[in-house]
C-alpha cells in the first residue's frame, strides 16, 4: 500500500488542505480489483464521465446505489434463497461493494443497467460564482 505524500505541495498552497486529506483517505482504502469498472470521460468534454461496472449475474433489483458526503456508493447483494437449488456452483455470487469519492461539484445524472453492466453517468456543475466572467473595463 502506498501512501501518498503531498508535503512539497503544501508548502506552495493554501488551502487545499481538504483536497490533500481527502486524497491521502482515498489512498489508505484497500481495495480489491472486483468487479471490473471502466471510468470514461463522454462527449470528449472534462465535465462528463461514466461509470461502468461489470455486474453479471445481477438484477437491477440487487442493486443498491447511494450519494453521501460525496461518496458514491454501489452495492449487489444476490438472494441467497436461490442458492437453494443448486447442485453446483461455478458461477460466483458474492455480494458487492464499490466506492468512489466525488470531487466537490460532481453530482451523479443517472443509472442504468444492461446486459450485466451498470453505467452511472456524473457531471460537473460548477456554481455561478465558480464560472468565468469578463470584466469590462470603465
Amino acid at each position: 500500500m502506498t501512501i501518498l505524500n503531498f508535503d512539497p505541495f503544501k508548502n506552495y498552497s493554501i488551502g487545499f488542505d481538504r483536497m490533500f486529506n481527502s486524497l491521502n483517505e482515498v489512498s489508505r482504502i484497500n481495495t480489491s480489483n472486483f468487479p471490473p469498472y471502466n471510468i470514461r470521460k463522454i462527449g470528449g468534454c472534462d465535465t462528463d464521465w461514466q461509470i461502468e461496472i461489470a455486474l453479471a449475474g445481477f438484477s437491477k433489483s440487487d442493486i443498491n446505489i447511494e450519494v453521501q458526503d460525496s461518496i458514491l456508493t454501489i452495492t449487489a447483494k444476490k438472494d441467497d434463497k436461490l442458492k437453494d437449488d443448486l447442485v453446483h456452483q461455478g458461477i460466483a455470487s458474492r455480494n458487492v461493494v464499490r466506492k468512489f469519492t466525488l470531487s466537490e461539484y460532481i453530482k451523479v445524472d443517472s443509472a442504468d443497467f444492461k446486459d450485466g453492466v451498470l453505467t452511472i453517468k456524473v457531471y460537473e456543475e460548477l456554481p455561478e460564482e465558480k464560472k468565468a466572467k469578463t470584466i469590462k473595463i470603465k
